[in-house]
């Protein structure tokens, strides 16, 4: 199978290109990701059976630190789709995604265009999902535009909190190790290597 892992930061995969993943650096935040990816798939779709977006999340609930969790369904958490679908009248782009697989994934991910920092956000977003990012929502809808599936592995690096930033870099490369630990357990890289 071939694989295009998608990550925003090269710190994430370093792990997964040292086990020869080969890997997109598509930069941070939802723009970023999905105007990449799309450009890279434009190009390379025919190359590519599956997608597999990797990375880091803060832990909504307290998760383990380092963990990593396979998502099941992505929204935007920056992104009012209800309320705008409602004042125009009719169902926009831009909904929550259900992902394909694999089958047993169950987190569920809000992906925003911003930090989350504070225990008030945190607590108001863990009432839809168990992790957040920043990139998540862009690749699965990218992916889905252009009809190639799509997985979405997150490393806990954080808990969303005013210690994140501390954390996130002490965390950073533990969970490019699970996340390329994770991908061999998948079957997703080249046991050889």
């Amino acid at each position: 199978m071939r694989v295009l892992f998608v990550a925003a930061l090269a710190e994430e995969s370093e792990a997964l290109e040292k086990a020869g993943a080969t890997v997109l650096h598509v930069g941070v935040g939802k723009v970023q990701a999905a105007t990449m990816l799309a450009h890279h798939l434009v190009s390379h779709a025919p190359e590519i059976d599956l997608v597999v977006n990797v990375g880091t999340a803060g832990g909504l609930g307290r998760q383990i630190l380092g963990e990593v969790h396979e998502v099941a369904s992505v929204h935007q958490h920056d992104f009012d789709h209800r309320g705008l679908s409602r004042f125009v009248g009719r169902p926009l782009p831009g909904g929550p995604i259900q992902l394909p697989g694999p089958s047993d994934a169950v987190a569920r991910l809000a992906t925003g265009d911003r930090l989350v920092l504070d225990d008030a956000e945190r607590d108001r977003l863990a009432r839809d999902a168990d992790l957040v990012d920043m990139e998540g929502y862009a690749v699965a809808a990218t992916c889905r535009q252009f009809g190639m599936p799509v997985w979405l592995a997150k490393a806990v690096s954080d808990n969303a909190d005013g210690d994140a930033a501390m954390t996130f870099h002490q965390m950073l490369e533990l969970c490019s190790v699970r996340l390329a630990s994770w991908a061999r357990q998948r079957g997703l890289l080249d046991p050889s290597r």
